[in-house]
């Protein structure tokens, strides 16, 4: 029987394959509460499942295997903590904080949904369709029943109308 990396897989890997399929889920959620963003946890689970199957052989209990991937992960990303550690210096002076004042996207957000609402109707429809609802412009044509080209210049005159509103130009000068 051939290893890992040649044309047959070997036992080993397909019960690892099993587990992972069967766990990944389970796992991934735990790596992104070690890490903050989803991103970040791919890569934690990827490197602590790696670590795992070079040592699949060794973990007899079946019952253990989460408990070494969980090991695995906070052990990694402990690592990667203090990789990326800051050094603090204590100090008599405390720094100004810069304290972000979140109402400014409702704000923006009201002055483009203004900006939209005065868009004629098909321009508005595929603007929404577009940027709010992440169509492509094949499935955008699709549901409203234009050719794709229909659906390109429909936007472009509207994304130039947007560009030229004043309120928008406005909240740009600001911003």
């Amino acid at each position: 029987m051939i290893g890992v990396t040649g044309t047959a897989q070997s036992p080993r890997y397909d019960e690892f394959s099993r587990y992972v399929a069967e766990r990944g889920p389970a796992l991934l959620r735990m790596a992104r509460s070690l890490t903050g963003n989803h991103a970040d946890a791919e890569d934690l689970l990827q490197a602590a499942l790696v670590k795992t199957f070079l040592s699949w052989d060794r973990i007899a209990n079946p019952k253990a295997r989460d408990g070494y991937v969980r090991r695995a992960m906070v052990n990694t990303q402990i690592s990667e903590w203090r990789r990326n550690r800051l050094d603090v210096f204590p100090t008599d002076e405390i720094p100004e904080q810069r304290v972000d004042d979140p109402t400014w996207r409702i704000d923006l957000a009201d002055v483009v949904e203004r900006a939209t609402d005065r868009l004629p109707e098909r321009q508005r429809t595929t603007v929404v369709l577009r940027f709010y609802e992440d169509l492509t412009e094949a499935q955008i044509a699709a549901r409203m029943g234009v050719t794709i080209g229909t659906v390109k210049s429909t936007l472009s005159r509207a994304v130039e109308k947007l560009r030229r509103d004043a309120d928008l130009v406005i909240e740009r000068a600001l911003g």
